[in-house]
Parts: structure tokens; sequence; C-alpha cells
């Protein structure tokens, strides 16, 4: 029997939380020589280049301009020269343009940069897809669609996530301790233009100081104009993994389901991470656009971890290196947390608008066990959140079938890695069941072309 807890979610995992910078203030690091700016950071269709080789360009300015309503512009992070505009390969296998930027040191914003005119959703929506932003929280999903959900679904609870789940990234926790005030007012501007009427920040009680900051915040913008009918919130959740996850922090926070390939608009509710919504206050405030990312850098082969300011594409090992380089010889690199982040083929590869956290982890820390034979323990059923069957989806995954995995609710899988993380016989079981849902989509492409699958 799967055992649940008072909200129906099967039994949690508790990796070790390894949260050694949640003590450190996020240092801004400047200088670097140049920066290489993918024109595509986001779930949809990127951008098409308005540079060329060979021009100037200033903080701020406008790189890349969408190249559809789900795109988001890209804007240059440095002043300096264009170096080169470049075709290259992502680390997942697709196509980006990369604009490559050398810097002049001076950091001369643009001078046409200024806080937006807002007068109502429409304007606030345009503004914020100007302003570059997308989801700050890793997933990259443009916030202005996000905050504009189909005609018929009602909102009326905005879920700030501020759980930060993972392993070592600290950053969301210490943008509640430093610019609390920003993540609460950008939560009231989303509150107002988009019509909700109350707001709820989840975090876990391992950050109970920034749970204390954002309760601060609100009680001095208690007698603020825009606040909420249903008023603003703080609900502190037992600390455990995947609670950060979208669909788990809504089921955790009001009891709701979001139902088989809906979104949390179903339920009547958007979720914003916390630096989201800080980044869109500080926007709406001074009009600069997405242009620096705060990391967390941490990891076994780092010599000084700690959480930074960094421009966006700025390349990873210089990162590391102004950050005060390695003290072992790294073996692998990974964008995000240890649950949920992707490896890095390459430690040239810029910082993107949606980069929470960079590992660097040494040999030790690096090796992937070797696999063995499944024994049937059902302890990855227990762990999985989405109460799926994860060994039967690595099974049908690595038999190539994607009628079974679509059977057995492949889609509704969000990829945490708790099945993987307990299981004795270490097996590959996120990795393969992210291949099971590129065979479902390969199958359902194949149908839409009048094919058999």
């Amino acid at each position: 029997m799967i055992r649940m807890n008072l909200l129906g979610l099967p039994r949690p995992i508790h990796p070790k939380d390894s949260k050694n910078t949640a003590a450190m203030a996020i240092e801004p690091i400047n200088g670097f020589s140049t920066v290489t700016i993918p024109l595509d950071m986001q779930v949809g269709p990127g951008c098409e280049s308005i540079v060329k080789k060979g021009d100037h360009v200033n903080v701020g300015q406008l790189l890349g301009e969408p190249k559809g309503p789900w795109s988001v512009p890209v804007h240059s992070s440095v002043s300096g020269t264009v170096k080169s505009i470049s075709d290259q390969i992502l680390s997942d296998g697709t196509h980006a343009e990369y604009v490559t930027i050398e810097s002049d040191g001076l950091d001369t914003p643009c001078p046409d940069i200024a806080p937006p005119q807002v007068t109502d959703k429409a304007s606030f929506l345009a503004a914020i897809r100007a302003s570059g932003l997308v989801g700050l929280g890793g997933a990259a999903f443009p916030v202005h669609i996000k905050l504009d959900p189909p005609p018929g679904k009602t909102i009326d609870t905005l879920i700030v996530n501020a759980a930060e789940c993972e392993p070592y990234l600290t950053v969301d926790h210490r943008i509640c301790l430093e610019g609390a005030e920003d993540a609460v007012e950008g939560a009231l501007a989303v509150a107002r233009w988009c019509g909700i009427g109350k707001v709820i920040f989840g975090i876990e009680d391992n950050k109970k100081e920034a749970a204390k900051s954002l309760k601060e915040a609100i009680r001095e913008l208690k007698d603020h104009p825009h606040m909420p009918e249903g008023g603003v919130e703080v609900k502190v959740l037992p600390t455990s993994y995947p609670t950060g996850a979208e669909k788990v922090l809504i089921r955790l926070l009001n009891g709701r389901v979001v139902p088989e390939g809906g979104l949390p608009a179903d339920v009547g509710v958007i979720v914003q991470n916390v630096t989201t919504l800080h980044f869109l206050s500080r926007y709406l405030k001074t009009g600069m656009p997405l242009i620096k990312k705060a990391i967390t850098l941490d990891g076994s082969a780092v010599k000084k971890p700690g959480n930074f300011l960094v421009p966006i594409g700025s390349a990873i090992a210089d990162v590391i290196e102004k950050a005060g380089g390695t003290r072992s010889e790294p073996a692998k690199i990974i964008m995000g947390g240890p649950m949920m982040g992707v490896a890095v083929d390459d430690i040239s590869r810029p910082i993107l608008k949606h980069n929470n956290g960079i590992l660097v982890l040494d040999e030790q820390d690096a090796v992937l066990p070797m696999e063995s034979a499944c024994i049937l323990c059902g302890r990855c059923i227990r762990a999985c959140p989405m109460r799926l069957l994860p060994m039967a989806l690595d099974k049908a995954a690595r038999a190539n079938n994607p009628g079974e995995l679509q059977d057995r609710h492949v889609m509704n899988c969000i990829e945490c890695g708790s099945c993987s993380f307990v299981c004795p016989a270490k097996r590959y079981l996120v990795q393969n069941i992210r291949f099971g849902k590129t065979l479902v989509r390969q199958a359902a492409a194949s149908r839409g072309k009048g094919g058999k699958s």
C-alpha cells in the first residue's frame, strides 16, 4: 500500500539539502571581456537578430526581435561591439543564433531605458513581454503568456513559489532575505492587473528567516492601495522534495489537483517563481530589461561557493574563474540542481535567463552508479508525486513502446528524479522516462502526418 500524507501525496523524499550558500548574500560579478548571448532562451520560438557584426550596443539594448506571439525579446547585458553572430548547437541538440559582444568595460546603459507605462492588463502584459521576462525558476516559460490564460479560465489565486526544494540552490532564499519587498510588490502588481483576488507565498520550513522576511514585507505593505481583497499570506510547508514542483505546490497549498494534460489555470491558479516577481517589480520601477541573472555556484570542485549576479551570456568557465576558480578538476558541470538539472557538454556555454545554479562536481561526485536489474521493490512508486509507475514507464521506454507509455500517462511525469533517487538498483528511470516522452511526441507527430504509430 502506498502511504499518503493528509493531502493525498505519496511519501516525499529528503535528499541532503546541501544549502551551503544560504548565508551568502548575492554578490555582483562584472568585468567580463566578452559575452555570448543566445537569441533563444525560452519555451517556444526565440528571436531574430536585429544587430550585425561591428555594431555598437549598450546595456539593455535590443538584440533580437521575437519571432512569434510566444517569443520574448533578448537584450544586451554589456556595452561594447558585436564581434560575431553565429548559429550554434545547444546542449539539447537544437540550434540558435548567438550574438557575441566584446565589452568596452563601461557598461553604458541604453539611453531610452525608462519605466514602462502601465494603465491596464494589456499594457501590463506588453510591458512584461518587452522586458524579455521568462520564468526564472528554471522553466523559461514566457511570463506574459502564463499571465494571460485562455478565455473561460477564472484565476482566483496567485501562488508564489519560494520553496526552492532542489539541493544546493539558494538564490530564491537570498531573494526573500534581500529583496522581499520587491517580491511582494511584484506579486501585488500581478494581482492588480490580472484581477487575482488572493496571493499565497509557499516556502519550506528550512527557510525560516526567509519566511519571516516575507511576512515582514507583507506587514509593511498592508496599507498598499492595491492589496488584493483576499490578502497576501505566507504558508510554510514541511521540507521535502519536490515541494517546489508546480503541480505539487498547488496541491499542498490549496488542495487543488491539476488535471492530466491540464494547466494550473484549469484549477483557477497561476504560479510564479519568487525571483520572477522580484525582477518584475524592479523592471516596473526602472525599465531595465532582463540582462542579469542571480545564480548559486557550488559543488565539490568549487573553491569558493556563493550566490552571484552575473551578466546573461557570460561563459560558465569565466564565471567559475571570477568567483574563485576550482579546487579540483571538474568532472561534471550541471545547470540547475542535482535532481532536475541538465549536464553541460561544454564549459564555454553561456549563462541563460533561466539558470538558477551551476554545480561543478569532481570525479567522485560525478560518477554515475552502474544499473542492475529492477527488484520490483516499489520504492519508485511510493516516491512518485504524480502517482505513476516509474518502473513500468522505464520498461516501456526501453522497449520503444509509445502506446504503452501513453496508456501509463508518461506525459504526467514532472521529471523530478524522485524515482531514480530512491531506486536501490540505480536504474536510469528519469532519463528513460524523458526518452519515453520523446517517443510519444514522435508517434503523435507521425499520426498527424498520416503515418502509422
